[in-house]
């Protein structure tokens, strides 16, 4: 068994004292993004022996979790005993979770038979009814890395699956916010492009704006860049991306914003891989406080893969009926994919154009069974200035209606209030070059 990590018997994860009550189910509770801290889990195989249908039901649950997409998770009954047995003709995986119903001697008894079976290296985490500190004490003297109580919720032991294979006092991971459009033309790039400058303006952090519409985007034509290299050299090669080869791809185009721009020429076809898209955007959330994905409007297998790893996901829509069923059946799917998520966000854009018969806010709201985080009034003039000239809404007129609604996203995303001081990333250093680099030509 593994070296032990000791975790409050109450409460997995926090640390605190071993004491205290035991930790009430909650789990009707809503998803709240504290909820989301979690970290992915590497690529390994788990097995957990239940004796209670209530904490297998769990754990097949929170095998569901974007987070362990990687991980392989297989759920039996029988708790310790069948364990025991089990393991006794084949090798163990990298992590077991066993429960048991018994108070402390019995179930040290029966942990006593799976250790002997127990390869080196495999953690275990043992599931109890009893909020028993010197149980558990004993448990960490036999090396079990954690001990959880029942009722658990989903998120506590995500947490604790996260901790057991992430250093919980590292640095954070940076958060993913895709951007997708329910229809073509819907303007998800724009509202994608405005809050990201928006972040990087109010929150004073480094954001990358990632362009996944390689033949199509219009990230680089929105701040007025012309980039040489760009995201399709990082997803062409993804095992090639390092601090390095994102200092020589990444294209400064603000204050704390830089952008990995998509060719934009025709001159090939673009066949991109899941794994190929989800390796780039890992090596940004190494690096990155935030990153903004724009992702075009297709469902191919790579496309759902981002949305559905995604940190948040902002759906934009017109007030249409195809933009209606679009957005439904996205919200449909999306939910059923990250069920341990918040729900995506919908934004409504060009509200309220002149001649175009519409669906009320309320009707379309109440179709896909969510209010719109914003709703954008429809403005020609201000947003085709805007595109015209390679700026942002706020940077052609800073009263504008639209600028507020940015403004309102950005800190939602970015869960702050107001505007906090400048978040430190690893990637400082190689925007700052960025940065230089642009003045000398200059």
């Amino acid at each position: 068994m593994a070296t032990p990590v000791a975790t409050d018997v109450s409460s997995p994860g926090t640390g605190a004292h071993c004491d205290q009550t035991s930790v009430s189910a909650g789990s009707d509770r809503a998803t709240t993004a504290a909820d989301l801290r979690a970290r992915p889990l590497p690529r390994i195989n788990i097995q957990a022996f239940c004796e209670d249908q209530n904490t297998a039901n769990l754990i097949q649950q929170t095998s569901q979790d974007r987070r362990l997409s990687k991980t392989h998770v297989g759920v039996q009954m029988g708790g310790l005993k069948a364990a025991a047995h089990y393991y006794r003709n084949a090798p163990t995986p990298n992590l077991i979770m066993v429960e048991s119903l018994h108070q402390r001697d019995g179930l040290l008894m029966d942990l006593d038979e799976l250790a002997s079976v127990c390869d080196s290296g495999t953690k275990v985490i043992v599931i109890g009814h009893v909020n028993d500190v010197l149980l558990y004490r004993q448990l960490l003297m036999r090396d079990v890395s954690e001990y959880l109580v029942m009722p658990l919720t989903v998120p506590q032991l995500m947490e604790s699956l996260s901790n057991l294979y992430n250093d919980p006092n590292s640095e954070p991971l940076g958060t993913v916010f895709a951007f997708v459009g329910a229809k073509g033309g819907a303007g998800s790039s724009t509202v994608c492009h405005n809050i990201a400058w928006t972040i990087s303006q109010d929150v004073q952090s480094d954001v990358v704006i990632a362009d996944m519409d390689l033949p199509f985007g219009t990230a680089g034509l929105d701040f007025n860049q012309d980039p040489v290299q760009g995201i399709a050299d990082a997803l062409m090669s993804p095992d090639r991306v390092d601090e390095v080869l994102l200092d020589r791809l990444l294209s400064r185009c603000a204050d704390h914003l830089s952008l990995f721009a998509a060719p934009g020429i025709l001159d090939r076809s673009y066949d991109l891989t899941a794994n190929a898209c989800g390796t780039v955007v890992d090596a940004l959330r190494k690096n990155v406080p935030y990153i903004a994905v724009d992702v075009p409007h297709l469902w191919t297998e790579w496309a759902q893969q981002v949305l559905i790893q995604a940190d948040r996901v902002v759906i934009t829509a017109l007030p249409d009926l195809a933009n209606l069923r679009n957005a439904k059946n996205l919200m449909e799917r999306l939910n059923a994919a990250r069920p341990n998520d918040l729900p995506p966000m919908l934004v409504l854009n060009q509200v309220g154009m002149p001649k175009r018969p519409e669906i009320s806010i309320k009707d379309f709201a109440s179709a896909v069974e969510i209010e719109p985080v914003a709703t954008i009034e429809f403005d020609s003039q201000l947003f085709g200035t805007a595109t015209n000239n390679g700026q942002m809404i706020e940077e052609v007129s800073v009263k504008a209606k639209p600028v507020e609604r940015f403004r309102q996203l950005a800190r939602i995303l970015t869960d702050r209030e107001e505007a906090k001081e400048e978040s430190k990333s690893l990637l400082a250093p190689i925007l700052g070059k960025l940065s230089l680099k642009q003045l000398r030509k200059k």
